[in-house]
């Protein structure tokens, strides 16, 4: 199945397709992971981008319930080197290549994913157009220049929860060196504007009944359920145009304790009276390094953003507390007067290191 990939800068790599034919577009952006493609396909802050994997051989292991990070593939269309078909994992229940076709979800693979990582650094983040249906030059590139891109666009409407539920499961076995399990002593209501599962099972396994509800919830709905603790969570699309949930963050500030993921440290900024921007390219792996400016240590992480919290804009009552060595963006905030605190990247990791899993017991012990 032949495909093509075509930038709106008018570049086109032409590769093979695999999964389910179709055509999507989205913001191209990439992934420097070397392992948890899974966890990246099914993670909802990916909506309306098509992700390329710098790593050049993807799909060894296969797919496996247990690695999903949400209830479905997220992404917009795949894009990869090489892609294996007979993976190699006693866990795995599918090859990848069945896996997304049966999410109706796109990839292509054999094109030089070093020079279209190249091309995204230098020009930073662009529309695109995957497809194995149009296969004409001149079509797709109009098709990517029309896009509307990511600046301005709210979608976590099209990844939030129907209804609220509650969360009960925390760590498989294997896992329980990360955060030893405790008693659910404490009540969260997580906020979620498109939460990876992985988020609830840590908070799980500190010791927090949790109660999700959708990232539409305004602060009354939040409070009513009286809470020890209230978490906000990770998300896709710009920080900015989503106003009714920067709303509902300046009504819960100051009433409970409060720890903010990704998108969720974006709103706070903006509840504070701060400004959000658009990254070049964004922050997206697992071999991400941080300073923890508290301890002076170097933290490995796992993030996904597009956009970043400007420091200048914040008040002072906020103090930075991470930040990324990479181009000293901020990754971390906290209030000197509210219980209140924040990370840019990803502290439940999956995939990636875990020298961040400290920060859901930062949040227990905030609770008091």
């Amino acid at each position: 199945m032949e495909a093509k990939l075509a930038l709106e800068d008018g570049t086109v790599y032409s590769g093979r397709g695999f999964g389910a034919a179709g055509e999507k577009l989205g913001e191209v952006v990439f992934n420097t992971s070397m392992t948890g493609y899974q966890e990246v396909l099914t993670d909802p802050s990916y909506k309306g981008q098509i992700v390329t994997m710098t790593y050049p051989l993807i799909g060894n292991y296969g797919t496996t319930a247990e690695d999903q990070e949400s209830h479905a593939v997220q992404v917009e269309g795949f894009v990869v080197r090489e892609l294996t078909r007979i993976p190699s994992n006693f866990r795995s229940h599918r090859d990848l290549d069945t896996y997304l076709r049966a999410s109706n979800v796109t990839g292509i693979e054999g094109i030089d994913t070093r020079a279209l990582v190249r091309r995204l650094r230098v020009r930073g983040a662009m529309n695109g157009v995957l497809s194995t249906l149009d296969l004409d030059d001149a079509s797709l590139i109009a098709k990517a220049r029309k896009f509307p891109g990511m600046t301005g666009r709210d979608l976590v409407k099209e990844v939030v929860p129907d209804r609220p539920f509650e969360w009960k499961q925390g760590f498989a076995a294997f896992q329980q060196h990360v955060l030893p399990a405790r008693p659910p002593e404490k009540h969260v209501v997580a906020v979620d504007y498109g939460m990876k599962w992985n988020i609830l099972r840590c908070l799980t396994q500190v010791g927090c009944k949790v109660t999700v509800v959708p990232g539409t919830a305004t602060a009354d709905q939040v409070l009513a359920y009286k809470p020890d603790g209230i978490f906000l969570s990770n998300g896709p699309g710009d920080p900015a145009a989503v106003g009714y949930a920067i709303n509902t963050v300046k009504g819960l500030l100051g009433k409970k304790p409060i720890f903010g993921i990704c998108l969720g440290h974006q709103l706070l900024g903006l509840a504070l009276g701060g400004k959000t921007f658009k990254l070049k390219f964004g922050h997206r792996g697992a071999n991400q390094p941080v300073l923890n400016e508290a301890t002076n240590q170097v933290e490995i992480t796992t993030q996904n953003h597009g956009f970043a919290v400007d420091p200048a804009s914040l008040p002072a009552d906020v103090k930075p507390t991470h930040i990324n060595l990479n181009d000293q963006t901020l990754e971390g905030m906290r209030h000197s007067k509210l219980p209140m605190f924040s990370v840019q990247y990803h502290p439940e990791s999956a995939a990636g290191p875990h020298d961040s899993s400290y920060l859901f017991e930062d949040f227990r012990t905030l609770m008091g």
